[in-house]
């Protein structure tokens, strides 16, 4: 059996998710759930995370922790604030790819990829990972890039 690289695979997910989202948001979601939308940034060289609810509303409260290599909760990194916003250190993580989760509760999660260089991030190199949608059990991730 041949391998697909991984544009090809995206290719042939896209239809997957579009309908899958349709299913998720008709027959799953609770009729007030909103996905997380999250955004770094760099501000006086402090990296500052800022978290939303789809409607705009502040991601108030939300856990921020790195997750381990297996996908179980890591290092907490601290909860957002009122206005959904976090300053994040990472001088104590090892330069490589970390993953961050954003955990506002059930069914409200964001998940970023960070390159981490000497505690600092390329805010270039950072991957979103926006749809994680519920199908039959499973969780279909898919990755787009934060250009």
């Amino acid at each position: 059996m041949g391998t697909i690289d991984r544009p090809s695979m995206l290719r042939l997910l896209a239809p997957l998710v579009l309908l899958s989202s349709v299913l998720h948001g008709a027959l799953l979601a609770p009729a007030k759930s909103h996905q997380i939308e999250s955004a770094l940034h760099y501000l006086d060289g402090d990296l500052q995370l800022s978290s939303n609810f789809s409607n705009g509303e502040p991601t108030q409260g939300a856990v921020v922790r790195l997750l381990n290599a297996d996908g179980t909760p890591g290092q907490e990194l601290g909860r957002t604030n009122t206005e959904g916003r976090l300053s994040i250190d990472l001088s104590s993580v090892s330069n490589g790819t970390v993953d961050l989760q954003v955990d506002g509760g059930p069914g409200h999660r964001d998940y970023l990829e960070l390159p981490v260089q000497d505690g600092e991030v390329d805010l270039n190199k950072v991957v979103v990972f926006p749809f994680s949608l519920v199908m039959v059990g499973l969780l279909v991730s898919v990755r787009r890039r934060n250009d």
